[in-house]
């Protein structure tokens, strides 16, 4: 296991500084080390210190502090002899996760500790309970000391716990009693079947309830069916069964005014009818089909929901309900108000499920036997490319990477990581073959290939609003690449892929990294893209989320250009001048002022002017739904 925490100096002197910095840390089968991160480069430094899990005398969390930064809500205590080591965690699921993991792995230490300190040690004293020696006994009793039973084949030695104090006593008496572990946590509604990919798997069958059990992976839930099966589920295939709105046909969570105006003429029916999330937050619009004589493909009217005071649902303020199905249910049968009653429901969910990351909960290795290879799609940077199939059938493509093109042991150590990004404007990395050379890295198959080429091929055919669209889908993988801390490093056209409705996912993410051939190589022996690149990255190799940001702006350019090639006209080395100049990109001919302002603002010459990801994704939202401005 690794993770990037936040970790606390331990202040092993009263006069130690006190000071917070990122560190990587790695558990391995004896200890826990942790190391130097740098995150502008994603790039792991020296080792800073390591800890052997037989040392450790207890883990739990730690109460975060009154008024804390958002990055240190979720602390945790690793207890060894040196005193306590203070991490903070990203999230929850992250910080259960690990404390699990390690209680686990010691719970068969001999000195374990049977009272902790709930708080920090904070200048000098414990501020729990406020003694000031350091190695004073813990004024908390661990509740999972006996979580954990030994049996005949134990390692731990037999021994006798201490007494519980009076007030102890006395509380234990009024405790009420011990639940079972396997609580489930919340219950779930399957949205799609799922057949198993491996034996750890549970099926699912839509619409069926299933229990929760363990949701610290992201992906993937422990969860139990009604039979009393457990195993794990795709985390992306259901929904809170509180949450009934998903299970619903006519429900489109996420999709944007032309999309639903586009979804509904397509199906092309009288009274077809979606109901989506508004732009404006914690609202919905209902979009409906009209169709009128002479008018072939119809049009789209589009309502707001609208409550009362009461809480009661409305399109038409004389029949309010007490909840939306009820509303939808209402028009179906009478149109009062609207344009025409609701006929046809259409979603574009329930045509196909979700990717999962990866084929079955921790599969990440991919075993050669099972990929059958159909034909070749090119030849990229790493090597061939061919689209093939995982056990005849599930559709992949398959980057075998030729020999001397990447650092292969570093891009194995990452690629884990990289296969729990799962996003649906990402290509899902499935799966590695490392075993064997070349590697082969798998991943989603996208039917209509590289972007670049698809601007090239059908650009003059899509309109101004469809590439607001594209540029739409990219900025919101980017946007969440960035609330990860994950760099792309070299997000371009080259890099992203269409799929069969036209969506455009980003690709190759994190991969430039890994390089070791010389396309992108300045005259200072720096990996780059320079046509993509910022002042701070020609100058000072300085890579960021903001250098990103710069690029997302540069494949804007593209996309509204149709495919062009940035600063066409200019050598790389020309580029490079006419960048540090404060040159810049002339508006495309496809690109209205507004649009044209929004990649202007990535192109700021200090990277802390440009704006984030997702206020440019705001702003792209804006002019999407508001498309008398594109």
């Amino acid at each position: 296991m690794e993770e990037v925490f936040i970790k606390r100096s331990q202040q092993k002197k009263k006069t130690s500084p006190l000071n917070y910095k990122e560190r990587l840390f790695i558990l391995t089968d004896t200890k826990i080390s942790y190391y130097e991160y740098f995150s502008e480069r994603m790039k792991r430094g020296g080792k800073k210190g390591s800890i052997e899990l037989d040392k450790i005398k207890c883990v739990e969390v730690v109460r975060a502090e009154e008024n804390c930064p958002i990055e240190r809500q979720y602390p945790f205590q690793i207890v060894y002899d040196e005193g306590p080591l203070y991490v903070f965690a990203k999230n929850e699921d992250v910080r259960s996760q690990w404390i699990k993991e390690l209680s686990s792995r010691i719970r068969f230490n001999q000195e374990l500790m049977q009272k902790y300190h709930p708080c920090f040690w904070i200048e000098g004293e414990w501020s729990c309970c406020q003694q000031s020696a350091k190695n004073a006994p813990g004024c908390c009793v661990i509740q999972a000391m006996n979580a954990f039973q030994t049996s005949g084949t134990s390692r731990r030695k037999s021994r006798k716990p201490l007494p519980p104090t009076p007030k102890e006593e006395q509380a234990m008496r009024q405790a009420p009693a011990p639940q079972p572990t396997s609580v489930p946590k919340k219950v779930v509604v399957a949205l799609y079947d799922y057949q198993i990919m491996n034996p750890e798997d549970l099926p699912l069958r839509k619409d069926e309830e299933y229990f929760v059990l363990d949701h610290s992976d992201h992906n993937w839930w422990r969860a139990r069916d009604a039979h009393g099966r457990e195993g794990f589920i795709p985390s992306n295939y259901v929904v809170e069964s509180i949450n009934q709105l998903e299970t619903y046909e006519w429900y489109n969570k996420e999709i944007t005014r032309s999309k639903a105006e586009q979804l509904l003429k397509q199906e092309g029916k009288e009274g077809a009818f979606l109901l989506r999330n508004s732009s404006q937050p914690g609202k919905y619009t209902m979009s409906v089909l009209s169709k009128v004589s002479g008018d072939q493909s119809g049009k789209v009217k589009h309502y707001t929901v609208c409550v009362t005071p009461n809480n009661q649902y409305y399109l038409a303020e004389k029949h309010t309900f007490n909840t939306i199905p009820e509303l939808i249910n209402y028009h179906q049968h009478n149109a009062a108000g609207l344009v025409t009653r609701l006929r046809h429901p259409v979603s574009w969910q329930t045509k196909k499920a979700p990717l999962t990351a990866g084929f079955g909960y921790g599969a990440w290795e991919i075993n050669p036997v099972d990929l059958t290879f159909l034909r070749e799609l090119g030849d990229g940077q790493f090597g061939v490319v061919k689209h093939g199939k995982w056990r005849g059938q599930y559709e992949v493509a398959i980057k075998m990477i030729k020999e001397g093109s990447m650092s292969e042991d570093d891009f194995i150590d990452e690629a884990e990581t990289m296969m729990k990004l799962n996003y649906p404007k990402l290509v899902q990395l499935y799966g590695v073959c490392t075993k064997q050379r070349p590697i082969y890295i798998v991943t989603e198959f996208m039917s209509n290939g590289c972007l670049l080429d698809y601007l090239k091929k059908w650009g003059r055919k899509l309109s101004s609003l469809q590439l607001l669209e594209m540029s739409k889908d990219v900025c919101e993988a980017m946007a969440y690449l960035e609330s990860y801390k994950f760099l792309h490093r070299d997000l371009a056209a080259r890099n992203c892929l269409v799929d069969e409705a036209g969506t455009v996912k980003v690709s190759d993410f994190g991969l430039s990294r890994y390089v070791l051939d010389d396309e992108y190589t300045s005259s200072q022996g720096s990996k780059f893209p320079v046509r993509w690149s910022p002042p701070e990255v020609l100058n000072f190799s300085r890579f960021s989320s903001k250098s990103d940001v710069w690029a997302f702006g540069v494949l804007m350019w593209e996309i509204f250009s149709l495919g062009k090639t940035p600063y066409e006209r200019f050598s790389n080395a020309d580029v490079v001048e006419h960048i540090i100049q404060g040159r810049r990109l002339y508006r495309p001919q496809q690109a209205t002022e507004h649009v044209y302002n929004i990649m202007y603002s990535c192109w700021d010459e200090k990277a802390e002017n440009r704006p984030t990801f997702s206020l440019l994704l705001s702003n792209i939202q804006e002019l999407v739904e508001d498309d008398s401005q594109i």
